[in-house]
C-alpha cells in the first residue's frame, strides 16, 4: 500500500474534532505514523488536508527549525503530541496555534518548544480533493443520517404501539395513574 493511502485509511478511523484558533472554527483529524502524517481541516465551507512522509517532515524541519537536530521519529511524536491534546480539547498551555487562509489553502502555524528550544511547525494544506472529502466527511454524515432516521422510525413505531396498548386499557375499562 503507498504512504499516502496507508494513512489515509488510518485517517478513515479517526473521529472529528472541533477546533478554534483565533477567531476560527474548525473540524479537524489527524494521524501521525513514523511514516509521517496526514490532516484534514474544515470550516464546513471548504476542506483543506496535508500528507507528509517523513521525507517531508525531515526536510521542513530543517527549514524551521535551524538549531534543532533531531530524528525524523521525534519531530512526528512531538508533533502528535501537540495535535492530539488540541484535538481533544486540552491544547498545551505551552503551544500556539494559528492559522492563515488564502486562495491557495490553509496554514496553520504551531509554536512549542522541543527540547528546551523553540520549535516551529507550519502544515501546508491545499483544498482536499471531492473523493476525500466525500469519503471523510459527505458519506459519514448522509450514513449517520440514515441511521438516525431509521432510530426516528423506529421511536415513532414504539410510541404507536403504547397508546395503542394505553387505548386498549382505557376501552377495557382500566383506570390508568398517568
Amino acid at each position: 500500500m503507498e504512504f499516502s493511502e496507508e494513512l489515509e485509511s488510518s485517517l478513515l478511523t479517526q473521529p472529528w474534532a472541533s477546533v478554534c484558533f483565533g477567531e476560527s472554527s474548525f473540524l479537524a483529524k489527524v494521524c501521525f505514523r513514523d511514516i509521517g502524517y496526514i490532516l484534514l481541516i474544515s470550516d464546513l465551507s471548504s476542506v483543506w488536508y496535508e500528507s507528509a512522509d517523513a521525507e517531508a517532515v525531515g526536510q521542513r524541519s530543517k527549514e524551521l527549525n535551524k538549531r534543532l537536530t533531531v530524528q525524523v521519529s521525534s519531530f512526528l511524536n512531538h508533533l502528535c503530541n501537540l495535535m492530539c491534546p488540541l484535538l481533544a480539547g486540552q491544547p498545551g498551555a505551552t503551544t500556539a496555534f494559528s492559522c492563515h487562509r488564502s486562495p491557495s489553502g490553509l496554514r496553520l502555524h504551531v509554536k512549542s518548544e522541543l527540547s528546551g528550544l523553540p520549535f516551529y511547525w507550519e502544515f501546508h494544506c491545499c483544498p482536499a480533493p471531492l473523493e476525500m472529502v466525500f469519503r471523510h466527511l459527505v458519506r459519514p454524515l448522509i450514513q449517520m443520517n440514515l441511521v438516525l432516521q431509521c432510530q426516528v422510525q423506529e421511536l415513532i413505531s414504539l410510541l404507536l404501539q403504547k397508546d395503542a396498548e394505553i387505548e386498549d386499557y382505557r376501552e377495557s375499562g382500566a383506570t390508568l395513574s398517568r
